[in-house]
């Protein structure tokens, strides 16, 4: 088609059209006194912009906040979570609660905690256990 040596340059204008359009469209609106119509699409369009950079920033500030990240209490494993909200150890299958430093394990209303002791000793050795019973606490 072309011989040899021949350089082939081609300028691609397509969209352009489009563009020159629009222009010419909100030269015309301003021309007439119409230029707050421009103005309000030009707002609304930015606001398009914006909004989802504004919306992941104030859902990693909010992440920030309300994150929390610890051990288990019962078998140490990695956890992580939402502040003030329940959810259970996927490693030792324990009902965990979220409080504001870390994680506590979850006990209802009218449990006593209690914590196992191991005692050596021979049949003869007497041990003698006293349990002292506290009132719930008060958040």
């Amino acid at each position: 088609m072309y011989p040899r040596g021949s350089n082939n340059y081609q300028i691609n204008f397509s969209g352009l059209g489009c563009w020159l359009t629009v222009i010419a469209f909100a030269w015309l609106l301003g021309a007439i006194g119409l230029g707050w119509v421009v103005k309000s699409i030009a707002v609304l369009f930015v606001l398009a912009l914006a909004a989802p950079i504004l919306a992941f920033v104030g859902f990693r500030w909010w992440l920030k906040r309300n994150l929390v990240e610890g051990p288990c209490p019962v078998c140490a494993s990695p956890l992580a979570g939402l502040k003030n909200t329940q959810t259970i150890c996927p490693n030792c299958r324990t009902q965990i609660q979220i409080v504001q430093d870390g994680f506590e394990r979850y006990t209802p209303d009218g449990t006593v905690e209690v914590s196992a002791v191991d005692v050596s000793g021979g049949a003869d050795d007497a041990v003698e256990v006293t349990v002292e019973v506290l009132p719930p606490a008060e958040d």
